[in-house]
């Protein structure tokens, strides 16, 4: 199997004028995005890192960062996707964990690396100009576009990816181009992506789903990527429209804006064949209604870690439709099993934990031995997500390990609490954890956030969700206000469980 920038470079020899990557007015062919890639390969190069050299990337979504994403890959390089919405000290912990030699950086992100890199021994270099800082594309565009010399094997190490951190501190999951390309791979084959697709990539470059499921998978095909900086539901559905974009990937978020932007009615969206959702639960209420209102779309749910590339389980087509609250089934290439507390095969309908192994499994974590060891189990990636599976194999996650309520001796899963809670008309956005209560142990608190001009009491929503789920697992204290979710759309509940403990 070649690297991810020999991929690269055959495309730009195999369909050199096909439309490879849009973003704005900048539009490459795969001939012209190779050899921009090449010409940014070798100014990196004179920047003093190569092969195994560990350089961070942080930057919004943008032509850019696919050119120096794919030109650190071909010198060899393991890449270090950052998140942008890092704090100073977050970032220093990353840069210092995965010993990075440099950061490339947008210049709108410049008061935060400044301040991280103020006492650090990193490298700072801007994607483009910015004040005294060496500006990356200045330095490409006096360098050839001859391919880097440097030889990549699909053994050698690709990325960092770190973790969401919705426990705790971040840990860094190591993956060699094999196992990149077998995510894309993996993705591709489940859904049925074929040559020339055209892709619009919204969610975040620098997280794992849409960097190695869409950016890889795409490539790998000579996709068309299309590229947004950030998400605005009428931009993104206008896009999809002028555009004629096939295949989208979403988080569960936003496609609640979209179905609730008032140009859904008026666009010809036919092109678009493809929509897949996930990095956090999607009620399936929604999943109803998204559904009902797009019929001609072919509906995907992706149930993934980044530990696995990411990859997990799926569900798509008229399985989906029937199915709204399932996970689905271990997606191509991949093993899923539900295992009990005595590690065996937990029977139909009980809960155990998700475990998953395959091609995309990664290394392990960066410089964490011990977390490695307690992740990982004769091959197997104990992923901490509580599952029940049925007498076909399907499977439905029910909470995460951590997230999971005990109060007065039942245990309550947050997950089905929230799809109750969330069919209530006035409610947006929720979350459901655990609070201490003196008699029960935990109690269940709901937190919520409501559509412009509602309201709603804590009798009210005890009221709707009477006939939905059982009364011990009804919430006994309701807070309304925000509700913090990482980049990839997961809800931080250590937060809310820190936030709403008294």
């Amino acid at each position: 199997m070649p690297s991810i920038g020999q991929i690269l470079e055959r495309n730009a020899h195999r369909a050199p004028n096909r439309e490879a990557l849009i973003y704005r007015e900048n539009r490459y062919t795969y001939q012209e995005l190779d050899r921009k890639v090449n010409q940014t390969a070798h100014a990196i190069a004179h920047l003093g890192v190569g092969h195994g050299d560990r350089v961070a990337l942080m930057a919004p979504n943008s032509d850019q960062f696919v050119i120096a994403y794919y030109a650190l890959l071909k010198l060899g390089v393991i890449v270090v996707p950052t998140n942008i919405r890092l704090a100073a000290p977050e970032l220093s912990y990353q840069l210092e964990d995965s010993g990075s030699r440099m950061l490339l950086f947008d210049p709108e992100l410049a008061p935060v690396v400044e301040s991280a890199l103020a006492s650090s021994d990193v490298k700072g270099v801007s994607l483009s100009n910015y004040g005294n800082w060496a500006a990356l594309d200045a330095l490409a565009a006096l360098e050839s576009s001859d391919p880097p010399a440097t030889i990549v094997d699909e053994s050698d190490d690709a990325q960092i990816l770190y973790t969401s951190g919705t426990t705790g501190r971040p840990k860094g999951v190591l993956l060699d181009h094999h196992r990149v390309i077998w995510t894309g791979l993996n993705v591709l084959t489940g859904v049925g992506l074929r040559e020339g697709e055209r892709l619009l990539h919204v969610a975040p470059l620098y997280h794992s789903a849409e960097l190695d499921l869409f950016l890889m998978g795409g490539t790998y095909l000579a996709a068309t990527h299309v590229v947004l900086r950030e998400f605005n539901p009428s931009v993104v559905l206008k896009t999809l429209a002028d555009e004629h974009i096939t295949a989208f990937f979403g988080v569960p978020t936003m496609y609640q804006f979209m179905l609730r932007d008032p140009s859904l009615e008026h666009l010809d969206l036919s092109s678009w064949k493809i929509g897949m959702f996930g990095a956090a639960p999607m009620a399936p209420s929604t999943v109803t209604h998204l559904a009902n209102t797009l019929p001609h779309l072919v509906l995907y749910n992706l149930a993934g870690l980044t530990e696995m590339g990411p990859g997990g389980v799926f569900l798509g087509g008229d399985a989906l439709r029937n199915n709204p609250g399932a996970a689905g089934r271990a997606i191509i290439n991949t093993e899923a099993r539900v295992v009990n507390p005595e590690y065996h095969d937990a029977n139909p309908g009980e809960v155990g934990e998700l475990w998953l192994r395959g091609e995309t499994l990664m290394k392990g974590y960066w410089n964490n031995p011990d977390a490695t060891r307690q992740t990982m189990h004769d091959g197997w990636l104990m992923t901490g997500d509580l599952a029940t599976i049925d007498e076909n194999g399907l499977i439905t996650l029910v909470d995460r390990k951590k997230d999971m309520i005990i109060t007065g001796g039942m245990n309550v899963y947050s997950v089905e609490v929230e799809n109750a809670i969330i069919t209530h008309p006035s409610i947006a956005d929720c979350a459901v954890v655990g609070v201490p209560h003196p008699d029960y142990g935990e109690t269940v608190a709901a937190i919520v956030s409501l559509y412009p001009g509602s309201e709603i009491t804590l009798e009210e929503l005890r009221r709707h969700c009477q006939p939905l789920i059982a009364d011990y697992k009804i919430p006994r204290k309701l807070v309304i206000g925000p509700i913090p979710r990482n980049a990839s759309g997961k809800v931080l509940k250590y937060q809310l469980r820190q936030q709403h403990s008294s």
